[in-house]
């Protein structure tokens, strides 16, 4: 028996242990770049990058970080991905996944385990043929462009939207068609709206990832004016060394709307994922 309570103490304790450093190695960044935003050019390069900085009320940073690297166009821009792929992404995935669930038709299976094929596959290795198709096709340095690479990377919705469709009974759609509605009735009047948390999800995912993408937005928006909020802070690197303290400030200005945002709808993100979880 005091060999079994020696045994879970010892799982007690490595549990806690491996929170702890988890913990660690997700907030020391966070830390750092916060101690780093504050701090000036002479600071930077004569102290180390846990000493504290001499005030927390230095802004020179944010604000240079601000003008020079433009900000305001890149968060524009974002914006207005956001808006257009994020949109796209839940129509797109939403109807695909409302085929592919609802009717049965020749090759459904394959074009399933295409998805699932695409998803698997490394974005990076493909890009050399979609840089080539994108080329050719007279899209790249064009914001249009560049918003239908991400919205043709949208796999992980689809099978969202998938398993959502799983909980909802057939007899919704067959009781509607019965009164007179057609597929499209069906699908915006009656299932469309059943899938908030589906779709909440998504957007969730999607948006974070279109947000945070630096990749695609450097290899095909190439023009000052077409930077997104990601690529605008590579106006501080350079071959003659980077300017990080300019760098963190300027990540904690991108991190804010974010921030505010989920602070705002949090409740709302969280009841989505709950009701998706118990659906059914």
């Amino acid at each position: 028996m005091k060999k079994k309570k020696g045994i879970s103490l010892i799982f007690e304790i490595l549990k806690y242990v491996s929170l702890v450093f988890a913990a660690l190695c997700a907030l020391i960044p966070v830390c750092v770049c916060i101690l780093t935003a504050f701090k000036t050019n002479e600071e930077y390069a004569s102290t180390s990058v846990l000493d504290l900085p001499r005030s927390f009320f230095y802004f020179e940073n944010f604000v240079i970080a601000f003008q020079k690297a433009n900000m305001v166009r890149g968060f524009m821009n974002t914006a207005m991905v956001l808006v257009v792929v994020l949109t796209a992404s839940v129509f797109m995935g939403s109807m695909l996944a409302y085929v592919l669930n609802r009717f049965k038709f020749p090759g459904r299976g394959l074009i399933q385990n295409l998805f699932m094929f695409a998803a698997l596959l490394p974005g990076i290795a493909m890009q050399v043929t979609i840089y080539q198709i994108m080329y050719s096709l007279g899209l790249v340095n064009h914001l249009y462009g560049y918003m239908i690479v991400l919205m043709g990377t949208d796999i992980i919705s689809i099978y969202i939207f998938l398993q959502f469709f799983e909980n909802l009974p057939v007899s919704l759609d067959e009781s509607a068609i019965m009164d007179g509605c057609t597929y499209f009735g069906v699908f915006f009047k009656i299932l469309f709206p059943l899938l908030k948390p589906a779709i909440m999800t998504s957007v969730l995912l999607k948006g974070v990832s279109v947000y945070n993408e630096y990749y695609a937005s450097n290899l095909y928006l190439q023009t000052p004016k077409l930077k997104t909020i990601s690529t605008a802070l590579y106006t501080f690197t350079g071959p003659y060394g980077n300017q990080y303290n300019y760098i963190c400030a300027g990540v904690l200005i991108t991190i804010a709307p974010i921030l505010i945002l989920f602070l705002i709808f949090q409740k709302r993100v969280y009841g989505g994922m709950a009701a998706g979880a118990v659906k059914g």
